[in-house]
């Protein structure tokens, strides 16, 4: 795969799936402009992959989050080719009963605000030219999550996001797509796990027919295609990585 001279904007970057999905995209040639919170991760991102990364520390709950990434694209006179709206956060499995204001407030802002801040000001700037952007949703964005009621909700409006934008940009040329991941085996959903019992953790992993969790480099491998030339035709659509979880 080849992204030679693609500008590619990834939220959340600097580890588990966005920080294998710099690496895929910067391994095939793009430029990447990565965002976090995380800035000594960014540092240490920035030393590992040398040029063509530039790290800007932002939190995507504010509407103006992208402003200096987006900036810096500006006044080096270049184009956004995609962006890739990856970052997220968990909360503790807990029955609906048992959830929290907090809960609810953080994960919103963060899954599902954070990606309509995102993608307002992604539109903006690729209304001149084109370009496509790529959200992270879930398979828990298109099925039931006991136990994740807040996450659940949030994925299933960023699901929603992504085909309503699809359709109301089309003529812009920007197309708009989500990833669905089932299991992923990163630190997000170690934490997940460790409020689980045993059977919960075997019976989760055991959803998928492959019988494994799938692996951020997997989930990489799918943005990186969908960020090529190759998905040109390809807007509004959700794509599955699951294990056959959701067959």
């Amino acid at each position: 795969m080849n992204l030679q001279g693609k500008n590619i904007l990834v939220t959340g970057g600097v580890q588990g799936i966005g920080r294998a999905i710099v690496d895929h995209l910067h391994a095939a040639g793009a430029t990447l402009l990565v965002t976090d919170i995380q800035a000594e991760g960014g540092a240490d991102l920035v030393q590992a992959l040398g040029e063509r990364v530039q790290y800007f520390n932002a939190d995507v709950r504010a509407n103006n989050s992208l402003e200096e990434a987006l900036a810096w694209l500006s006044s080096n006179n270049l184009q956004l080719h995609c962006a890739v709206n990856n970052a997220g956060v968990e909360h503790a499995p807990k029955p609906l009963l048992e959830c929290t204001e907090k809960d609810w407030d953080n994960t919103i802002d963060i899954n599902l605000k954070g990606v309509f801040f995102c993608m307002q000001q992604q539109v903006k700037a690729m209304l001149a030219s084109g370009g496509h952007i790529i959200n992270m949703a879930s398979v828990a964005g298109i099925r039931s999550a006991p136990s994740l009621s807040p996450y659940a909700a949030s994925k299933h409006g960023v699901v929603g996001l992504t085909r309503s934008v699809a359709v109301e940009y089309a003529r812009a040329q920007i197309r708009v797509n989500a990833v669905c991941p089932g299991i992923i085996k990163t630190d997000m959903m170690a934490r997940a796990f460790e409020h689980m019992p045993e059977h919960t953790q075997k019976a989760l992993v055991n959803s998928h027919p492959l019988r494994r969790l799938g692996t951020p480099a997997e989930v990489a491998q799918m943005v990186g295609w969908l960020c090529s030339d190759e998905s040109s035709f390809i807007t509004g659509q959700c794509f599955t990585i699951d294990g056959g979880m959701t067959a």
